[in-house]
């Protein structure tokens, strides 16, 4: 059993991973977790009461309580994971990112390392700090460009992106000079149970569900590669666990899609699963004007984390999103719990603003 300290494990992407730690691979986990807008304890309902599991609810961004964490915990591993991470909000309150992804990534780093200076042999050699982030620091792609691989140039279009390659640049830097043994993933566009309804999946169902709008910026051909979060969750540990120090992994889902064949998937799952009234889903669909920068592609070469480390993807797009959109349509309890007045004031002004097309 190994010590884990996750930031940010009351999100989306944090909950699998801490579902996973604590139930298929028995480690201890220390979930260090804000509790911000998008985090949410109810994700953990599974672990928690498990012996193997500790909540802190502490801001990565204040060193003394990050470090009593680590002095009073004694982790053997860090996953940050811990970040403000919708594109949208990141252009309208492009400071709260900065202050998370990028002084939050600083913060945890130092005390990081001064904890690490500390511990004796053989603990200090096995030590990791794993930092996950996003394929949006690379930038787009052209239709045709070859897919990111783990040396593309960072070219980060959003406050968003700009933050998480900030945030990449540190780790690597703390690994160069001060040797803490870092690795950094990218990975490609999540998706799956307990996705905070701001992000396109889960918006497009619940809005569908609620007979609303099925808001589409531009023209609904931009290109994301697909990753359920199961997947991503089970190569993050297995990077975690087996990674290089120093090395970087892309994790991608192999699925690109445009955002209209999402969209259009979903209605149909929803055809089937929940018949509507006023007819097919699909009729709800509106195309509004685009947000700024926005980015045309992205693509992930995995080739790496699968040759070195043996990772694949379980789900494919289609098996994925079926096991997606029928959890939202079980778990309706869940919808109602996070759309908060908070939420809903936040979906106000991102759309009401955007003309139909």
């Amino acid at each position: 059993m190994t010590r884990i300290l996750v930031t940010g494990g009351a999100g989306f992407i944090g909950s699998a991973v801490v579902r996973q730690l604590i139930l298929d691979s028995g480690d201890s986990v220390i979930n260090v977790d804000k509790l911000t807008y998008a985090g949410n304890l109810d994700s953990l309902a599974a672990v928690r009461n498990h012996p193997n599991y500790i909540f802190e609810q502490v801001d990565i961004c204040n060193p003394q309580e990050m470090a009593r964490c680590f002095d009073e915990h004694q982790p053997e591993a860090i996953m940050h994971l811990a970040a403000e991470s919708h594109v949208d909000r990141s252009i309208e309150q492009p400071a709260d990112f900065m202050q998370s992804n990028v002084v939050g990534t600083y913060t945890l780093l130092e005390t990081a390392r001064d904890y690490w200076n500390r511990l004796k042999e053989p603990q200090r050699r096995h030590f990791r700090f794993h930092h996950v982030s996003s394929d949006e620091v690379y930038g787009d792609l052209g239709p045709t460009d070859p897919a990111f691989t783990e040396v593309s140039p960072y070219r980060p279009s959003s406050p968003y992106a700009a933050s998480k390659a900030s945030s990449d640049h540190l780790v690597r830097a703390w690994h160069r000079t001060f040797g803490l043994p870092t690795l950094v993933t990218n990975c490609s566009n999540n998706y799956g149970p307990y996705q905070f309804p701001e992000k396109l999946i889960p918006l497009i169902i619940v809005n569908g569900l609620q007979g609303q709008a099925l808001p589409i910026y531009g023209d609904g051909h931009n290109i994301r590669d697909w990753l359920y979060v199961e997947d991503h969750a089970r190569a993050l540990r297995l990077a975690l666990k087996s990674g290089k120090p120093g090395q970087t992994y892309n994790i991608g889902g192999r699925s690109e899609k445009t955002n209209l064949d999402v969209v259009r998937s979903i209605c149909q799952h929803l055809d089937m699963l929940a018949p509507r009234k006023g007819g097919p889903y699909a009729r709800l669909i509106e195309f509004v004007t685009d947000r700024p920068g926005h980015d045309r592609r992205y693509a992930i070469d995995d080739s790496r984390i699968s040759v070195e480390l043996g990772w694949q993807p379980r789900e494919t797009f289609e098996s994925g999103l079926a096991k997606t959109v029928r959890w939202y349509l079980d778990n309706p309890e869940w919808i109602k719990r996070v759309q908060t007045g908070a939420y809903r004031g936040w979906l106000d002004a991102n759309y009401r603003h955007r003309s139909r097309l």
